[in-house]
């Protein structure tokens, strides 16, 4: 059984946005048609402290009581107090699930707006960086080595920068939009795909440039915003059927090596001809990935 977490504190924000809703998305459409092997589950919200071990405390604050309003507002929502425990509750999430999967293999949080986060400010709808948060957490716990892979259509700029300088963390990014690009050094690796034809090949590879690397755990960063259908991110010729086999690719070759990995929807945004039930949809295709193994 695959523990999912997610709880409604995850939407308390007043700020309508894909990021901030998608979750009761999610979880309704699970209400309704569950998968079987997964299996709901509620985290406990991070408190101050295990944020401020990331982020910069003046910023947290700022998050926690709205002022400075630039410095709260800084992923681009609106702040209002329902954001405070959001963050904490969908971050406590990402946490709860690396541990999970540490334990039990696979795990998941129903978390998002999360790799565009930085030390001291918010960026491209992400608050704190929950993958950040996450490998610390676990290494603090006494995992040596922590792979982050980040499949969202846009960059993980802000998790670089995180995480850069810490010699337990790799980071393996593959994106389709040039948005939070970053230029890596030493560990870790940053593609930029620019059709679909070369997008699965360019995931295999690097997975494959892996093979002699040891993690205790895989962190991923499952974005649906490469999708043709997504305004925000998309590369035409990405389908359906290529976010599936990119999600059978990635857990299987997890289980291969039987590497833990705690996953998290990410991006994906409605809009022109993507709706809300095939975003659902689209992220249900990690959820059966990761029940299936």
């Amino acid at each position: 059984m695959t523990d999912l977490f997610y709880s409604p504190a995850y939407g308390l924000a007043g700020y309508s946005f894909d990021t901030t809703r998608k979750a009761a998305w999610i979880a309704e459409s699970l209400a309704q048609a569950p998968i079987p092997g997964i299996r709901l589950c509620a985290p406990a919200p991070l408190d101050e402290a295990a944020v401020a071990a990331v982020h910069d405390s003046a910023y947290v604050t700022a998050v926690r009581i709205g002022r400075p309003r630039s410095l709260a507002e800084s992923q681009e929502f609106s702040w209002d107090p329902g954001l405070w425990p959001m963050v904490l509750a969908s971050n406590g999430g990402v946490v709860a699930a690396a541990q999970a999967a540490l334990q039990e293999g696979v795990a998941g949080s129903l978390s998002s707006g999360l790799h565009h986060a930085r030390y001291d400010s918010g960026a491209g709808y992400c608050t704190f960086n929950g993958l950040a948060l996450a490998a610390r957490a676990v290494l603090a716990a006494g995992a040596r080595s922590v792979l982050i892979l980040d499949l969202d259509a846009h960059c993980g700029g802000g998790t670089y920068t995180l995480i850069r300088d810490d010699p337990a963390i790799w980071q393996l990014d593959v994106a389709v939009h040039i948005f939070d690009h970053y230029l890596p050094r030493g560990r870790g690796t940053r593609d930029l795909v620019g059709t679909a034809a070369a997008y699965l090949p360019t995931i295999r590879a690097r997975l494959a440039a892996l093979a002699d690397h040891a993690f205790d755990l895989c962190l991923y960063n499952a974005g649906m915003d490469p999708h043709e259908d997504c305004l925000i991110g998309g590369l035409p010729g990405i389908t359906d059927a290529i976010l599936a086999e990119r999600e059978q690719l990635v857990f299987r070759w997890c289980l291969r090596r039987g590497l833990p990995i705690a996953f998290v929807p990410a991006g994906g945004y409605i809009g022109g001809r993507l709706d809300i039930p095939h975003l659902v949809a689209l992220h249900r295709l990690t959820l059966a990935a990761a029940a299936a193994g």
